[in-house]
């Protein structure tokens, strides 16, 4: 098989692929098509974002524009913010709990057994004490472990992940509560990191608001700019205080800027993506988006509850958790599956789809 032949066979998976996933939060709608003359050039945004430097093939203008756009969105201090855009979730919540880490360096990490995988390899990581508690049905944080846990780490900062939107579940903590926690047993030496993966872009538009944001006592916040957004490839952005990343960040005279990020060397094409995306659909966009998702994932736990299929899912959440699907569903449509399954509506997600998964999960098989 010659090599044209493997890379049309490819695409004709990867595309099949693409029409029948609904298990992973990954957008379907976007066009990027305009911008495909960028991919003639390489691209690397070196360096600290808000810094110019020697290298000059980057968008870090527009890069500059995304972190503003999602600081606002989040209600960062005006004075107070910095971030930048990155591989993904993983590398947010890697450098979320590094700055924890480095602001409280004796601190003890807490984050729920319902947290990403990428938190537990982030402590081993940046060998950081820590404690997995306990978290209730619906995946949220059980904030009376947390406080147990904590008492038995008398005297140590702590540092915390807060899941805006569980992986399996959708379950979200409340940063107010996980600080109020914290107080009530004379911990007041406390960074909060928000995971926000999924749910950071339309977190905001969800009533009543969750508590996850700088308002709200968040240190730090990261989302994945292709599961919601849309993007062909894995990226995100990561929201924190300036005045936090101050502590990180050293001068690099070969680039001719300050290193403050993980990556030094990041893709120039992520934030043309992101920064295309967010002016095409700007506030409003994202919220219709987010409710018409919505709406879909109400139909989708009715028709289910209506076929016998013990569906639900948490208020205003875009995944819809159910009892664990055959092996040849679930090999189909891409669901991911631990106790439970589950199918997340994202940006693309059609009723067709929906209607088709519903009656293969319905069918005898």
């Amino acid at each position: 098989m010659n090599d044209e032949i493997r890379l049309d066979a490819l695409y004709e998976s990867m595309r099949t692929a693409n029409d029948n996933f609904l298990g992973y939060p990954f957008a379907k709608h976007f066009d990027y098509s305009r911008l495909s003359r960028f991919m003639t050039m390489t691209g690397n945004n070196l360096g600290d974002p808000f810094e110019k430097g020697i290298y000059r093939v980057d968008s870090r203008d527009l890069e500059r524009e995304v972190v503003e756009f999602f600081a606002a969105l989040f209600r960062a201090p005006s004075d107070d913010y910095w971030g930048y855009v990155t591989n993904g979730g993983t590398e947010g919540n890697i450098f979320g709990l590094y700055l924890g880490r480095e602001i409280y360096p004796e601190g003890v990490a807490y984050f729920s057994r319902d947290t990403h995988y990428s938190v537990s390899k982030a402590v081993r990581l940046l060998n950081l004490a820590y404690e997995v508690v306990q978290s209730d049905d619906s995946g949220q944080i059980d904030y009376e472990d947390m406080k147990l846990r904590a008492q038995s780490h008398a005297g140590r900062p702590a540092v915390v992940v807060a899941n805006i939107g569980t992986t399996m579940k959708e379950g979200r903590d409340n940063v107010g509560k996980i600080r109020a926690a914290f107080a009530e047993i004379g911990i007041d030496r406390v960074y909060v990191h928000s995971d926000a993966a999924l749910c950071g872009p339309y977190a905001p538009f969800i009533n009543p608001r969750p508590t996850f944001d700088f308002v709200d006592g968040a240190d730090s916040i990261t989302i994945s700019g292709h599961k919601f957004i849309g993007a062909p490839m894995p990226c995100g952005v990561v929201v924190t205080r300036r005045s936090h990343v101050e502590r990180i960040t050293r001068a690099i005279d070969y680039i001719g800027s300050h290193d403050s990020t993980l990556g030094g060397s990041r893709s120039a094409y992520a934030p043309i993506l992101l920064w295309y995306a967010i002016r095409s659909m700007g506030i409003e966009g994202l919220r219709r988006s987010f409710e018409q998702c919505e709406a879909l994932a109400g139909y989708a736990v009715r028709e289910l509850g209506e076929r016998g299929v013990r569906a639900w899912r948490n208020p205003s959440a875009l995944t819809v958790v159910f009892p664990p699907v055959r092996d040849d569903v679930k090999a189909k449509w891409q669901l991911a599956s631990q106790d439970v399954s589950h199918l997340i509506v994202t940006p693309g997600t059609t009723k067709v789809q929906l209607d088709a998964l519903i009656t293969a999960m319905t069918s005898k098989g």
